[in-house]
């Protein structure tokens, strides 16, 4: 009897496809986004996240024009193209989100490189603390750009001894030559150990309000946003939290369909003056409504309970919220269209959302992502979304300059509603 109850157990299981997927497949598909998020697609050290940084040479000497060169070639950092011309428009380059650092090389910097001075003008970094890894990668890095210059510290050092205990003999000179290249080696044994402390931001916050870092170098990093701010990461949770439980709401919403289909509703109602086309766009803007609500709720409590700032960005919080709602109540109707009962879509519909919440950055966030799964991201609409949320909450972004993320979004919905009426017709045919 038990061996018929395991066969005829097997056999339901066996016909159930979605349910085939949640126990083995979502798993799969869960292990591999989350390794390839943290890098761990191969051990490559191009797998892990790159610091978009600007550079300001305001001393424009031979030390600073070489250690900006040993900057560029780091692996780690991604120059930006439009260099700042000065401090001020390092800082709005950071704020402007064009780079999560901006590093400014002081006056002096060259005449002063490797004596230790405590009046040493200190290297500024502009970051943005909303990405907590790249404030600490960059102070490492910079010090590791700094211990590549070796053979300059070397000479510093000797010139300081010859200015107080004599010149070296030619002997001597040779011997301090030969000695430099063993110099570099020893010193590039180190910077590995103080990236993966620094660069990785382990244990450690992002220093604020111009920390200064000890090295080769001394490094003064400034927080560019986050100090004025109340609660630097309650917005941006709100806003992956709600996007997420939107899409299920959205396609539990939009399984109506299916109960209405199963009743025998969805056939008396299209024997009626109502078509598929009007029955769908009316389902679809009740749930745009309805996200809305949710939305709205999420942030009235973020801001009643930690702060955020809604009422002063309302204008930027509506272009954003309306879209999302709109997207995300197509995505449940595309899904309700698709599925055949409501236990298809109560599957589909976990296995759908939970991928795009992953890449898009609702559980984890896009910065700390691989270059590639940050640009996948990009086709879920919940990317677009915190981008979206995140430059009117973070960056006190104008409602303007908001159109490529509303943009993005609207094209999510018409693309979702679009497929919604196409599966659909296949109701209309009955």
């Amino acid at each position: 009897m038990i061996g018929t109850i395991l066969r005829i157990s097997y056999l339901e299981l066996r016909r159930s496809p979605v349910e085939l997927a949640l126990c083995f497949a979502l798993p799969v598909a869960f292990f591999t986004i989350f390794v390839l998020i943290m890098g761990g697609g191969g051990g490559t050290r191009n797998s892990t996240p790159r610091v978009s940084a600007a550079l300001v040479d305001l001393d424009e000497s031979d030390v600073s024009k070489r250690f900006i060169e040993g900057v560029k070639k780091e692996p780690s950092f991604k120059i930006i193209d439009a260099a700042p011309k000065d401090r001020q428009e390092a800082v709005e380059v950071v704020r402007s989100g064009k780079a999560a650092a901006a590093i400014v090389i002081p006056k002096g910097f060259g005449e002063h490189f490797g004596d230790f001075s405590q009046t040493t003008a200190a290297v500024e970094v502009f970051a943005d603390s909303a990405d907590p890894v790249a404030p600490n990668m960059t102070a490492g890095l910079l010090q590791k750009a700094a211990m590549d210059m070796v053979d300059v510290l070397a000479d510093r050092g000797f010139a300081m001894f010859e200015k107080w205990g004599g010149a070296l003999t030619l002997t001597q000179r040779a011997a301090v030559d030969a000695l430099k290249p063993q110099l570099k080696t020893l010193m590039n044994k180190g910077p590995k150990a103080d990236e993966k402390k620094n660069g990785k931001g382990k244990d450690e916050a992002a220093p604020k309000g111009g920390t200064a870092t000890p090295g080769l170098v001394s490094v003064k990093v400034n927080d560019v946003l986050g100090e004025t701010k109340k609660n630097p990461v309650a917005a941006f949770y709100a806003a992956a939290v709600v996007v997420m439980f939107l899409l299920f709401s959205a396609s539990a919403a939009g399984g109506s369909l299916l109960e209405e289909q199963e009743a025998g509703t969805l056939e008396r109602l299209l024997s009626s003056q109502l078509s598929m086309g009007e029955l769908l766009l009316g389902k679809w803007l009740y749930f745009t409504v309805l996200g809305c609500l949710q939305i709205v709720v999420m942030f009235a409590w973020a801001w009643l309970m930690f702060g955020v700032e809604l009422p002063s960005h309302l204008a930027g919080f509506v272009a954003m919220t309306i879209p999302t709602a709109a997207a995300a109540s197509a995505f449940g109707l595309v899904l309700a269209t698709l599925c055949r009962s409501r236990e298809q879509l109560a599957g589909v519909s976990t296995i759908i959302i939970l991928c795009m919440s992953a890449i898009g950055g609702s559980m984890i966030p896009r910065f700390i992502m691989p270059e590639t799964m940050q640009r996948l991201g990009l086709v879920t609409f919940n990317a677009w979304a915190l981008d979206g949320y995140q430059a009117v909450f973070w960056r006190d972004a104008p409602t303007v300059s908001l159109w490529p993320q509303v943009l993005a979004i609207s094209l999510f919905a018409g693309a979702f509603y679009v497929g919604a009426r196409a599966l659909a017709r296949r109701w209309e045919a009955v």
